[in-house]
């Protein structure tokens, strides 16, 4: 057991802060995390949080908070966090941050303020993001999280979408005093936080918190209600809303496009998530069977979504659970950290691999995964090199299940029923990246459906962004 350290004061030193060793976050043994779908590491106490305050050397260069998408003012935050003020550093996250407590949880720190710490150079850096997701929830389960409702504007927003670019705008559209409306197309609100990340890495407590924050501010929900069907952006304007967002994110799977891939057994990585992961009371009815994934598991794809399938899989009892990519792990989009989660619960990486087609058994149903072998040429577009597949290396993996975690790309139905709201790449909303101004006047969007997928503080940041620029809009619209 670690000792209490002694009181920030005697180590402001940065020699001595640089002496402190890292404790890592505890995660529970993998044999009992593997039986549920609850949250992989344990919650710091207060005296880990403040020991692992205490690394922080306080630089004044602060690279951590220009590596941070919203500038969090993470060395307040720690300084705050070393002497036991736990109420005060949520309020500093607070300030730039909409979400907190989830941010702190699901963000790649490693890549991103983790990352840029300094202490790299010589060590392990400060445990930046786990200190945020501490001192949000330490501030929800001592005290209070209220959002300050702004004096009435007597005006209107309809926000479409509830992910986080949504959730986002109608927080600082509230605080302005505006009334805002939230449209979801799925049973529940919470999009992407909700459907799309698992419960073991954003337990949906966690949301639903976050959700009540916004509806007791006055912020209303209208689910189930798909805009862009038998209701329209034109229509909500009509309504009598003087302006609307668009936060519908860039949620529609790729498809792989070849052949077997409509066999029974073979998923699109949304699907299978949702079926397994979400409570069957948020899901539309014919979405509340379990997948029977059998004992061999084959997840094709290298991102973040592609780690969440292993471990699910792994968690819904297969067997073998096998990641197909057909690059280097090097070229790997998805984070470090999850993959080393889902090497350590016991899925595996086959690197170089192409598939080409899937097989049926007897039945019907899918039974295995033909591949080639690749090896990498010059890069593409994208500066990653191309796989090129080996003429003659065809080989077999077994699977009773394939999920296809391939990427996203947008929904086209908002550009494709509003007029004058111009689009680009098979659907993406065209929008000014400061203020989320579309084409239209009075249409704001941001996150996904602008960008493309990316991550939940991005998608956070642009709802925000947006926020401000409606706000100046409504207060100078007639």
């Amino acid at each position: 057991m670690t000792e209490t350290l002694p009181p920030a004061e005697a180590v402001l030193d940065r020699k001595a802060r640089m002496r402190l060793p890292l404790e890592e976050v505890r995660a529970r043994p993998v044999a009992e995390r593997l039986r549920d779908f609850d949250a992989t590491f344990l919650p710091m106490t207060e005296d880990e949080a403040r020991r692992a305050a205490l690394r922080c050397i306080q630089c004044p260069e602060a690279p951590c908070v220009e590596a941070c998408p919203v500038h969090n003012d993470i060395p307040a935050a720690m300084r705050l966090i070393e002497q036991g003020d736990f109420f005060g550093a949520a309020a500093v996250y607070r300030r730039t941050s909409s979400m907190p407590e989830i941010c702190g949880l699901v963000c790649p720190h490693e890549a991103l303020c983790q990352g840029s710490c300094v202490r790299n150079k010589r060590g392990e850096p400060v445990l930046t993001g786990a200190l945020e997701a501490f001192v949000a929830d330490y501030e929800r389960r001592h005290g209070t999280v209220e959002i300050r409702r702004g004096a009435a504007s007597g005006k209107r927003v309809a926000i479409v979408g509830s992910g986080p670019a949504g959730l986002a705008c109608a927080e600082q559209l509230v605080m302005r005093g505006h009334s805002v409306t939230v449209f979801e197309a799925a049973p529940a609100p919470g999009g992407l936080l909700v459907y799309g990340i698992p419960n073991f890495k954003l337990p949906k407590s966690i949301v639903e918190a976050r959700l009540d924050d916004l509806r007791r501010a006055g912020v209303k929900f209208v689910t189930g209600r798909r805009i862009g069907e038998a209701e329209t952006v034109d229509g909500l304007l009509a309504d009598g809303y003087d302006a609307v967002f668009l936060g519908v994110g860039s949620a529609v799977d790729a498809d792989m496009k070849i052949p077997g891939d409509d066999l029974p057994g073979v998923w699109q990585a949304t699907e299978f998530l949702v079926r397994c992961n979400v409570d069957p009371r948020l899901l539309r009815p014919d979405q509340r069977q379990r997948p029977h994934v059998g004992r061999r598991v084959v997840v094709i794809g290298g991102g973040d979504t592609a780690s969440d399938c292993l471990r699910t899989a792994l968690r819904m009892q297969a067997e073998e659970v096998t990641c197909l990519y057909r690059r280097t792990e090097a070229e790997m989009p998805g984070g470090k950290k999850d993959r080393a989660l889902a090497r350590e619960e016991g899925a595996r990486y086959r690197f170089l691999t192409q598939p080409v087609r899937f097989h049926a058994d007897a039945d019907g149903r899918v039974a295995s995964v033909e591949c080639l072998q690749c090896e990498l040429g010059e890069p593409d577009a994208s500066g990653r090199r191309r796989p090129v597949p080996i003429e003659g290396s065809t080989f077999s993996v077994p699977a009773d299940t394939v999920v296809l975690a391939l990427g996203y790309w947008p929904d086209p139905l908002i550009g494709k029923t509003t007029p004058g709201l111009e689009t680009h790449d098979h659907g993406l909303i065209v929008a000014d990246p400061e203020t989320g101004a579309t084409t239209r006047p009075g249409v704001f969007a941001g996150g996904d459906c602008v960008g493309g997928p990316d991550l939940v503080v991005t998608a956070m940041r642009g709802g925000r962004r947006a926020a401000a620029a409606i706000d100046e809009y409504l207060r100078t619209k007639a």
